[in-house]
């Protein structure tokens, strides 16, 4: 989440029709002021920004501004709350001038002191597992008059414009989000889209139009509202009886493949697929006695069999992955598989046997439970058959809410977990960065001084990021050789409606996140 310049395509969205004969609507035909209904099982953590580097941002996006943002069909931060531009010639000094005449949706003023405000609460209050991480090349922030905001960078950082693109850099209004602590009332108020009428944790989130918006989003319908679910069961359910219009977030593999055949129950749904970037891996925390062992960590690299963990599970929807860099981004590698090869039981027997472990290892694996669907439960229990079958561990596996989950990650409570990643946008620094050094994402120290002091400094200091291959092809070789994140595979994101629903092809940016605003209900099909 930190480097980021040279995009490739984050999402060729493609709209696959289930119904034979479904028609091509203009947006003459949408009736465009209707409410769109969502599903998804990927509810916010937190509503305040200073907390939240998770699924938090899907709805930060719709209802939060940021100085910069990723217009539908954009590769690099276009203006949102302000046009703005480096000033000199060591992509140092970034400056942005707000668009006039900018309000929060309570009518406070929008200006140059509130954006300085919400950048530095975050890293004054610099939450753990928080987006400050986001902002460690910044040094300061002046403003000049009412409307001009000057960055200035500790070092050169071609990419910072991207990270005020993320929903983590939110602007907030100050009248209403204390300086040094987390809003704790639970409500929100931004100046994006639309406006956050109500809220009920893990159920619904009602959004209206903003009516004093000022921005790139065209709003393509009257309003949204939100639901969350727990199970992606029940989220078919509620699509197929016409509850809700589309879903987002949180479809098996077994659903996506049943969407996509022609039954009965599927007549007037459309599924649209997108190439996501998103992967799946696991941590190993080290502060765990047994998972220290660099042995025990290569033993279970060495079994993981990611072929039949993504056929068996996943049926098509994913595919292995072998590398932190997923396919499609620069500076992809295999290096996992060009290290560990195919599944081998006795390599890994001779690994542990050489580190003195003659007995079968415990571990206790864990997941959460409702933040990356369903199939979760099935991946874990694939993953503990395939290492207790090779008779060289014994695995307990157990999940928990996300909320509950992420919790106990950020206290090191867990000696082998599972995580996903969904990227800010396709750029190795954003697979790598995160996850290393003392303060990470994961809550889990992993120091690696080459890569955090040497080779992604070196990196950020390329504004043309074709040309940091052998930087990050370095850190994965590192990573393989460290085995404290393992690869397992790689996504798809799956968008389900009815096909009465216009706008879901454009309705993922290069982050992966949904702007709802998109979505329209067509007038005829």
């Amino acid at each position: 989440m930190f480097n980021r310049t040279s995009l490739q395509a984050a999402a060729a969205l493609a709209s696959i029709s289930l119904v034979s004969g479904c028609g091509v609507f203009s947006d003459s035909e949408s009736a465009g002021e209707q409410r769109i209904v969502v599903g998804t099982m990927s509810s916010p953590t937190t509503l305040d920004p200073a907390a939240a580097w998770d699924n938090s941002w899907e709805l930060f996006r719709n209802v939060f501004q940021t100085l910069v943002s990723f217009p539908t069909g954009s590769t690099s931060p276009q203006a949102d709350a302000a046009d703005c531009k480096f000033t000199d010639t060591n992509s140092r000094v970034f400056e942005c001038k707000l668009l006039d005449d900018l309000k929060f949706s309570n009518g406070h003023r929008l200006d140059a002191e509130a954006v300085r405000y919400s950048i530095e609460r975050i890293r004054t209050i610099n939450y753990k597992g928080g987006p400050n991480g986001l902002l460690g090349s910044l040094d300061k922030i002046e403003t000049v008059g009412g409307q001009t905001v000057v960055f200035k960078l500790k070092k050169s950082d071609a990419t910072f414009p991207f990270v005020l693109a993320t929903p983590a850099m939110s602007i907030v209004d100050p009248a209403e989000y204390p300086a040094d602590k987390l809003r704790a009332d639970g409500k929100l108020v931004g100046s994006g889209p639309y406006v956050l009428d109500s809220y009920a944790e893990r159920k619904t989130a009602e959004l209206t139009k903003n009516p004093t918006y000022k921005g790139f989003a065209e709003r393509k319908n009257g309003g949204v509202t939100i639901r969350y679910f727990d199970a992606s069961e029940a989220m078919v359910e509620a699509l197929r009886k016409n509850e809700i219009d589309a879903t987002y977030r949180g479809l098996t593999a077994e659903e996506v493949v049943n969407l996509q055949e022609d039954k009965p129950e599927n007549k007037g749904l459309q599924i649209v697929e997108s190439t996501g970037a998103d992967i799946r891996y696991l941590v190993f925390n080290t502060q765990d006695p047994t998972v220290a062992k660099l042995a025990v960590r290569k033993a279970v690299a060495q079994l993981v069999d990611r072929d039949e963990l993504v056929n068996s599970v996943y049926q098509g929807t994913a595919e292995p992955l072998y590398s932190m860099v997923p396919k499609g981004v620069a500076a992809h590698t295999t290096k996992f598989f060009d290290r560990f090869g195919m599944p081998d039981v006795k390599a890994a027997k001779k690994l542990l046997t050489d580190a003195g472990i003659t007995q079968p290892v415990k571990l206790d694996f864990w997941y959460t439970t409702d933040r990356y669907g369903s199939s979760t439960a099935a991946e874990f229990t694939e993953l503990k058959r395939q290492l207790e079958d090779s008779g060289l561990f014994q695995v307990e596996i157990q999940g928990k809410p996300w909320k509950e989950f992420q919790a106990g990650y950020q206290k090191g409570e867990y000696p082998v977990f599972g995580r996903g990643w969904f990227p800010d946008f396709p750029d190795p620094d954003n697979f790598v960065a995160p996850f290393v050094g003392k303060e990470n994402v994961l809550g889990t120290p992993y120091l690696s001084p080459r890569i955090t002091d040497e080779l992604l400094p070196k990196s950020r200091r390329e504004s043309d990021r074709g040309t940091v291959t052998d930087e990050f092809v370095e850190a994965q070789e590192i990573m393989v050789q460290d085995v404290r994140l393992l690869p397992l595979w790689q996504g798809k994101l799956y968008i389900a409606a009815g096909e009465d629903i216009g706008g879901a092809e454009r309705a993922l940016d290069p982050q992966t996140v949904m702007q709802l605003w998109e979505l329209n209900r067509l007038a005829s099909w």
